[in-house]
């Protein structure tokens, strides 16, 4: 089983909930993700997920679009990005997925990309314009490399959700309500409901993400998912701190421990 996986159903069988923090790689600068990394990793967070910049990050909001940006205009490779994962994977176990565009694993190779991935320790990978009916080689490639390829859920998959979840590994990753990253707005009126059939149509982990920012907001999606995914509060307290880790590890303890209560 994918090591991700595996940390998350322990959680699961342990009757514990999973916390997976998000970080864009390069911001506020390549040599500091190293730190941040592990500053994620210290304040508690079970999986890592490390966002590879793309121009047209079409599922991110503004704070990860402008972080994204930051860090392509200092011209960052993917091969830099791959060097810290690596050196990062060299002293820790936590596992970890790259948020990833399509294109850029095109450019970069398929192939290449997912022996790259498996080759620095890269357990997942989420690709948010990437449709269940297009994976394709990008799915077979990944499984290839043992590498588990995240699937998606939102309250608007209705039909489509029994089968986008079949073939699914890692865990599920549910969007807690409809648009982009981080948007200031209510959770989506059925969320309840929806979690419920997403549990129903898979045995995988089920996580949330989008737009979840207080400790109020931990507990409330605990309540219903294995796993909460935090990205935009942690990528904005990145921001302003301009890449203190201490700052950013105390804010990811404060969210992560509210799963401990």
């Amino acid at each position: 089983m994918n090591p991700l996986e595996r940390r998350l159903r322990d959680l699961r069988a342990q009757g514990k909930k999973g916390f997976i923090g998000y970080l864009t790689a390069g911001d506020p600068s390549i040599a500091e993700t190293l730190g941040l990394m592990e500053a994620l990793d210290r304040g508690g967070c079970d999986v890592i997920e490390v966002g590879i910049p793309f121009s047209d990050p079409l599922a991110d909001g503004p704070v990860i679009q402008a972080a994204g940006q930051r860090a392509i205009e200092k011209d960052l490779g993917v091969e830099e990005i791959f060097q810290v994962v690596r050196r990062f994977k060299e002293k820790s176990g936590t596992p970890l997925a790259f948020l990833v565009y399509t294109n850029t694993i095109v450019v970069y190779g398929k192939d290449e990309f997912m022996r790259a991935c498996k080759e620095i320790g890269v357990d997942a990978l989420i690709v948010p314009d990437l449709p269940y009916e297009e994976q394709g080689e990008i799915k077979a490639e990944a499984d290839a490399a043992g590498i588990a390829l995240i699937p998606f859920a939102s309250p608007t998959s209705g039909d489509r959700l029994t089968y986008t979840l079949k073939e699914g590994e890692g865990f599920v990753y549910c969007v807690s309500s409809m648009g982009v990253t981080g948007r200031d707005s209510e959770f989506h009126k059925d969320l309840d409901k929806y979690i419920a059939a997403v549990k129903e149509n898979t045995d995988l982990p089920v996580a949330v993400g989008f737009g979840i920012s207080t400790r109020e907001d931990v507990v409330r999606m605990a309540g219903i998912a294995d796993a909460v995914i935090v990205g935009t509060a942690i990528v904005r307290k990145i921001e302003e701190s301009k890449g203190n880790p201490f700052v950013v590890e105390a804010f990811v303890r404060e969210l992560s421990s509210a799963l401990e209560s």
